[in-house]
């Protein structure tokens, strides 16, 4: 083993919160080493977000044709070309290539150091028989990996996690998928809408269990139109190969045959890259931080996915940003009050802040308010059906505190709210904002209005 080497700061990771922490740290004359066992930039644009929303924007263009059928033509026919739909996934994921982000990393200064990194100690990295040593701070940032839950037969089985589903090289005739939450609603509609038949399993009472209870209830209606099943609260107890395909056995005896299985049933830290340095983790496994200050000991810092706050490309960058402002001397804080959480199904589901019932489990006085958007004006025009909009509020503090929305457009109209949040605009104030007509985010004014009236 050759003799340490010496920076500043030494991130483990070079996913966005890596690149971020990069770019804070430019002109600073901190040096600083970023390892990376993968790509650089990480899961989003690569396995997460961009091959993914890809993949449902194909799905989506397929749909609006359909729906030209009732809006303005007498007849509409497509043939699915699934080889033009992947090209243009790889396309958007760089073809799995990063040398252009590397490239754009090491402009900031930074050195990148490819190799499957290990924090042996609080403060040494170790990565391909070589040893980096941080003498300011080290960063813990190298995400996670598809939780595997321990189901019987599963591990004899082939099955794709988000990392194949998001890079398809096949359509399978039909889909099944372990797991309601947001990965597996958006892939599961995604292949819907490319012909497979889709059933999505989840083992909780309700699936998207993250969201308000109004967010299932009122997305199920279209997933049930794009053709997909919807099984809640049956967990899978075994699972065996099939002549062609999966056999999946539900607690309640039921099977569902699949030719592929995706297993969306949550994250996990990759702990296996730090465990050994003695950092804590949560019970869940996640590396245990300061929520304000990031850190996980002094001089060690937790970012993005990894801490188990939430698992978000905006979050990590946003951790990124804020680590950098520390070591430059800042005594900058996390402020997770208003992180927004949007699935893009269609109808996105859009949320932020609290629910109703995690406001009243902290004894707040909870008032709420709730709409459908496509009772609006332009629900009408965009010939949307069933959707939802739910605003909480603190009665005592007159403020916003929590939204959800299903609704076309939901990510870019929940802006507004996440500022409202934030900044803890008062209720009366928003409710005096004008909002355009006849746009989506109409729908805003009249519940801002309700939710002031019952706080005053």
């Amino acid at each position: 083993m050759r003799l340490p080497q010496e920076f500043d700061v030494v991130c483990l990771g070079g996913g966005v919160a890596g690149e971020a922490i990069a770019g804070g740290l430019q002109g600073s004359g901190l040096t600083l080493a970023v390892v990376e066992r993968e790509l650089v930039g990480g899961e989003c644009p690569y396995w997460g977000c961009i091959p993914s929303k890809t993949l449902l924007r194909s799905g989506e263009t397929l749909e609006e044709a359909g729906r030209a059928r009732n809006l303005a033509a007498s007849r509409v026919e497509w043939d699915l070309d699934f080889p033009k739909v992947s090209k243009r996934v790889y396309w958007m994921a760089r073809d799995l290539d990063d040398s252009r982000p590397a490239k754009a990393l090491e402009a900031t200064g930074a050195k990148l150091v490819r190799g499957d990194g290990k924090l042996i100690d609080l403060r040494t990295v170790e990565v391909g028989g070589e040893q980096l040593i941080g003498r300011k701070a080290v960063v813990v940032a190298n995400g996670g990996t598809a939780a595997i839950p321990p189901i019987p037969g599963l591990d004899k089985v082939d099955y794709w996690t988000n990392r194949q589903a998001t890079l398809p090289r096949e359509l399978p005739i039909s889909l099944a998928v372990l797991g309601g939450g947001a990965i597996g609603v958006e892939l599961g509609q995604a292949f819907a809408r490319f012909g497979s038949k889709v059933t999505i399993i989840e083992a909780g009472p309700r699936f998207l269990g993250a969201e308000e209870p109004e967010a299932g209830v009122a997305l199920r209606p279209h997933l049930h139109d794009d053709g997909i099943t919807v099984l809640t609260g049956d967990p899978c107890t075994g699972v065996e190969k099939a002549t062609v395909g999966v056999i999946l056995t539900l607690k309640s005896g039921t099977t569902v045959h699949a030719d592929r299985l995706l297993v969306a049933t949550g994250r996990r830290s990759n702990f296996e890259a730090w465990q050994a340095s003695g950092l804590q983790q949560t019970e869940r496994g996640w590396l245990k931080v300061d929520p304000a200050t990031l850190e996980a000991h002094a001089n060690v810092y937790g970012a993005g996915d990894v801490t188990g706050i939430g698992g978000f490309t905006h979050l990590a960058f946003y951790h990124g940003q804020i680590i950098a402002r520390r070591l430059r001397g800042e005594d900058a804080r996390a402020d997770h009050t208003a992180v927004p959480r949007v699935t893009f199904t269609d109808p996105e589901v859009a949320s932020v802040g609290l629910s109703e019932a995690a406001a009243r489990e902290r004894g707040i006085s909870v008032i709420t308010a709730s709409a459908d958007p496509a009772e609006a004006a332009r629900g009408y025009i965009h010939d949307f059906h069933g959707g939802t909009l739910k605003l909480v509020g603190d009665r005592d503090r007159g403020v916003l505190i929590g939204a959800t929305m299903v609704t076309p457009r939901a990510g870019e109209i929940l802006g507004e709210l996440v500022l409202a949040l934030k900044a803890g605009t008062p209720l009366k104030t928003l409710a005096d904002v004008i909002h355009p007509f006849p746009a989506f985010n109409r729908v805003l004014g009249a519940v801002l209005q309700d939710l002031a009236a019952k706080a005053a």
